[in-house]
């Protein structure tokens, strides 16, 4: 996998600040955001580049990492404890000791071992096989795009995957895709892909887990002498029946119209709805009598 200059991809100084580095991928995330690109690819791959760049130089110590050992950043522990050991190697040599329990690594410099380690051409029997990087990746939603489970590709660096999307899912939530990460080191295993769901709020509707919210206006006639009305659900339009004398926040709740619970099929949350009674305005002179006339015999 060719190296990717993060600072590059998100057009900053490797001196940036932390917040140089979000109002940069902020910027460009929008720019590149595969909703306003549908059909672009190289839009859909730069936009992948950003969340990796983001995912590493947002983070102060895969940034320190990063900087230091640049594409072998996620190796950096490794490579130090190797280093250490070779110095260990070779001070118990220059003392007259036979070894003692350390390997000698021979008389080649350090970037040689260097390059032993991670891939180049020093003896092959020294190699040490290391895992891929993991990838992150973020997916935005909709609400309505968690009523049910539905397929879906994303291309990460360059590669189409094709992923199943449960339904339910909630906004945050990260699933794992094994193996589609980076390539191993040495034969070592790939990495594992990451994907992050962020789901946008509905204007209608609040969510608190598989159970929606909503508020609902009511009118002051209908909220005293109780009727029916049409209320708004996620899948469609339903008639509800109002009790007479309904008091204003009156909570009634829609069994199973709410999302999707995760993972389990056939189960679903509720929808609850809060009944906000409107007071009648411009009344005329024989509404306003008629209201009075009420008023004295309630008292």
């Amino acid at each position: 996998m060719a190296f990717i200059d993060y600072y590059k991809i998100l057009g900053v100084d490797k001196k940036a600040t932390d917040k140089d580095i979000k109002n940069a991928y902020r910027k460009l995330a929008r720019k590149y955001h595969p909703d306003l690109n549908p059909n672009d690819e190289e839009a859909n791959k730069k936009f992948q580049q950003l969340n990796e760049a983001n995912e590493v130089l947002s983070d102060p110590e895969k940034r320190k990492k990063y900087d230091q050992y640049g594409e072998n950043w996620q190796h950096g522990e490794a490579y130090e404890q190797a280093r250490q050991q070779q110095q260990q190697g070779r001070q118990q040599y220059s003392y007259g000791g036979q070894g003692g329990g350390f390997e000698d690594f021979g008389g080649g410099d350090f970037s040689d071992f260097f390059q032993s380690m991670f891939g180049g051409q020093g003896n092959a029997g020294r190699q040490s096989r290391y895992r891929g990087q993991d990838y992150n990746a973020q997916l935005q939603l909709n609400l309505t795009d968690t009523l049910e489970s539905h397929k879906q590709t994303l291309t990460v660096n360059g590669k189409n995957i094709r992923i199943t999307i449960p339904a339910g899912i909630e906004n945050g939530q990260t699933i794992k895709i094994a193996g589609h990460g980076g390539p191993g080191v040495n034969g070592g295993p790939a990495g594992d892909l990451y994907i992050k769901f962020l789901v946008a709020d509905d204007p209608r509707f609040k969510r608190q887990g598989s159970d929606l919210y909503r508020s609902i206006k009511l009118d002051l006639y209908t909220a005293v002498l109780g009727g029916e009305i049409t209320a708004e659900t996620l899948t469609g339009k339903v008639k509800v029946k109002v009790k007479p004398e309904t008091q204003n926040g009156t909570k009634v709740k829609l069994k199973g119209k709410g999302l999707p619970v995760y993972k389990k099929a056939d189960e679903f949350g509720d929808l609850y709805l809060t009944y906000d009674i409107q007071i009648p305005t411009n009344l005329t002179d024989h509404q306003k009598k008629l209201f009075e006339e009420i008023a004295k015999s309630s008292s």
